[in-house]
This record gives structure tokens, sequence and C-alpha cells, in this order.
């Protein structure tokens, strides 16, 4: 074995024979002879630091070289007080500049979610005024149509649901933005609204040659959450899912109980998947994986933002699975409900 160096104080000071040397204590000389003494006893398996070498050639006592380390060591520790001192005060300065740009985007943020909020509220007005003249055109209230006519307004009600659809995520997206999204939830029968929910579905995918339906596991507890929103998420996910699988596809909503107390809820499509390094984007509000000004599929890019925002609000998490070409699956669980209290009779 080895002879394990003892540590020394000299351990600690770095470019020891430089320092003596710009002292004046050694000259350059005696540095180099120190060195090649040193290299020397190396050689020979002998542990010799430089100090060592200095007082056994007698170049220096070694009263003086205990008071060059401790001069050296004073120096470095003042010179690391000093660094810490100017690290600290950088990371206040960071720290600060950091908590100043996050209060003005927070600002901006609120900023935004007000004047898409004001935006939203004021679209929703004329679009309510033309949603009912459509309809008194359309039962031909004011008159008789032409077929051609009447063609030309079920297209235009198309667009106009299509367009109160967007306004209302807008709207949705300002109260979860502002913090306003409230929730009443209370037991839910989730298989009731999971068959509701593909029956509405089943029109869009029809018409895009999309299969669509549910797989409801028997047994399924009633989940706590909010009818309305949870609903929402459903329709949403399948309308994702069918907006994103080509012809010939399939979408399904299943619900499943996942141990005592959770029920699972995924969609999965056959669609054409996210890029795996991309998942993540999906959810961020405003964005879409394709932005140019061709891409193929609309939308405001705000759905899947609101979808997670609302998962989460119930206190679960969302996660997607995906493989581009093959399709994709969203899943996130929700509490059981309660079992009813029986109420107890007095005969």
């Amino acid at each position: 074995m080895s002879e394990q160096p003892r540590l020394t104080p000299e351990m600690l000071v770095p470019r020891l024979g430089e320092y003596l040397v710009r002292k004046g204590v050694i000259t350059e000389e005696d540095l180099q002879k120190a060195l090649h003494y040193q290299q020397e006893q190396i050689a020979r398996g002998r542990t010799c630091l430089l100090g060592q070498a200095l007082v056994e050639l007698k170049i220096l006592d070694q009263a003086v070289l205990d008071q060059a380390i401790t001069e050296q060591i004073i120096q470095l520790r003042s010179a690391l007080q000093a660094a810490n001192r100017s690290l600290e005060r950088r990371v206040q300065e960071r720290t600060a500049e950091l908590q100043e740009a996050l209060r003005r985007l927070s600002e901006l943020n609120q900023l935004k979610a007000n004047i898409v909020a004001n935006v939203s509220h004021e679209l929703r007005t004329p679009l309510t005024h033309i949603k009912g003249y459509l309809e008194l055109l359309a039962s031909e209230s004011l008159g008789p149509l032409t077929e051609e006519q009447a063609h030309a307004l079920k297209v235009s009600q198309r667009a106009a649901q299509r367009l109160e659809s967007l306004i209302e995520d807008l709207i949705m997206f300002s109260m979860t933005s502002r913090g306003e999204l409230t929730l009443k939830q209370e037991p839910v029968d989730i298989r009731r609204l999971a068959n509701l929910s593909v029956k509405s579905a089943k029109a869009k995918a029809e018409a895009r040659g999309v299969s669509v339906h549910a797989v409801v596991d028997e047994g399924v507890p009633y989940v706590m959450a909010d009818p309305q929103k949870i609903g929402w998420v459903l329709s949403h996910l399948l309308d994702n899912g069918i907006k994103f699988t080509p012809s010939g596809g399939r979408v399904v909503l299943r619900v499943a109980r996942e141990g005592e107390n959770l029920v699972s809820i995924s969609v999965s499509d056959t669609g054409i998947g996210i890029p795996a390094d991309r998942l993540e984007e999906i959810f961020e509000p405003f964005h879409q994986l394709d932005g140019s000004s061709t891409r193929r599929y609309g939308g405001t890019g705000l759905g899947l933002s609101l979808v997670r925002q609302i998962v989460e609000a119930h206190g679960s998490m969302i996660e997607v699975k995906s493989i581009e070409g093959k399709g994709t699956t969203f899943r996130f669980p929700l509490l059981a409900a309660p079992p009813p209290q029986e109420k107890n009779t007095l005969t």
C-alpha cells in the first residue's frame, strides 16, 4: 500500500513557491532547486511538499515557512469572503430583477385576460342578434326560402355555432386567468355524462368519416365533479380527437374504475399523434403546433389549456401519451363520490 499523505496547512495554499519568491524570502534559483529535489523524492515514492523540500534543503526554516503559509491562508480567506459578499449581492440583484420580471409578466397576463374578457363579452351580444335572425330566416318566419337559400342559412348557422363556441372558450379562459374559475362539485353520474358527450359528438364524427363510441365499465360509481365543466372537458377532448383523426379512424371515450376511490377517464384516437418533444406545448394557451398561415386545423389554441386547468381545479392531473402517426390518449382520474347515506326513519 502506498503511503497516504498527511494533511498539512501547505496543502491549502496554491502556488506557494511564487508567493515566497514575490515576497523575497527565496530566490528563483532556490525555488527551482527545491522543485527539482521535490521531484526526486516523489520519484522515490516519498510524499514531499514544496515547503518541506525548502526546509530539508535548509533554504528557509520552518518558522518562516509557517508564517508565509499563514499569511496566504488569511489572504485566501479574505478573498473568499469578498467573493461570497459579491456573489450574495449579485444573487440579491438577480432575484430582484426576476421578481420585477414576474410582476410585469403577471400584469401583462392580467391585462391580456381583461382584454379577452371584454372583447368576448362584446362579441356575444351581436352574435345573439345574428343567431336570432338566422333562426327566424330558417323557420321562414320572414318569408319562404328557396332550396339554395335554406342551404346557405344552414351553413351560416353552423358558422354561428362555431363562433359562439370560440367566444365561450375565450370567456372561460379569461375567468381562469383571473382566478375566477369556480366549481360546483356534486355527485355526478359519469357513465351518463360520457354517453351524452359521445352522442353529441357523433354528428361531427360521421361528417368526417370517424367512428366515436364510449366504453363504460359496469359498476362505475358516481364521481365528485362539476357536471357542466367536466362535460365540457369530455366534449372538447372528443372534438379534439375527431379533428385530428383522418377518415376511417376512431375515437374512444373510456370510463373505468381505478381502485377503491378513483374513476379513470380517457379519450383515445387513432389520429396524427404529437411529437414526443412537443407534448407540453399543446397545453399552452393560444398555441398551435402548426403555427403557419396555411395550417390545416383550426381553433384558438385554448381548448387543451382550459381542459388542464379544469381538471387540475378538480384536484386531478391530466396526462397525455402519443405516438406520431398512430394516435393520442388523454387520461385523468376523478374521485369517486361517497355512497349516499341512508336516512334513519322512526317507526
